[in-house]
């Protein structure tokens, strides 16, 4: 086991304070980060379609989960030297399993909010 919480399989230990899977989880499960996600699950977006569809989120709060979602190689970002400029942005494997994990869950809130709104009470 490194100082990183990494072992010899190139596991991480999410429970470990130090272990770089710790950011890449928050990046995947932040607000914007888990809609990001969910929209590109189905396949290439530009930026504005992604702004379309999700509701709420600013260009600024959109621009900086994307840079996040790149960096941590959840996606691919693609320029062409167009005017104005387009930019495409897709899945990577990585980021189309994480994705699926996603959609799951969030698909298992919106099939479950009635009776979970209604614990509530």
């Amino acid at each position: 086991m490194n100082e990183l919480g990494i072992n010899e399989l190139n596991k991480g230990r999410v429970l470990s304070k130090d272990c770089p899977s710790r950011l890449i989880l928050n990046h995947l499960t932040s607000r914007w980060g888990v809609l990001v996600m969910i929209v590109l699950k189905d396949g290439t977006k530009r930026f504005s379609e992604i702004r379309r569809e999700i509701e709420g989120i600013s260009e600024r709060m959109l621009t900086e989960t994307l840079k996040q979602l790149e960096t941590d190689g959840m996606l691919i970002r693609k320029s062409y030297n167009t005017v104005p400029p387009h930019t495409d942005y897709t899945l990577t494997e990585y980021g189309m399993q994480a994705g699926q994990k996603l959609y799951e869950l969030v698909d298992w809130l919106e099939n479950n909010l009635g009776g979970i709104l209604a614990s509530q009470n």
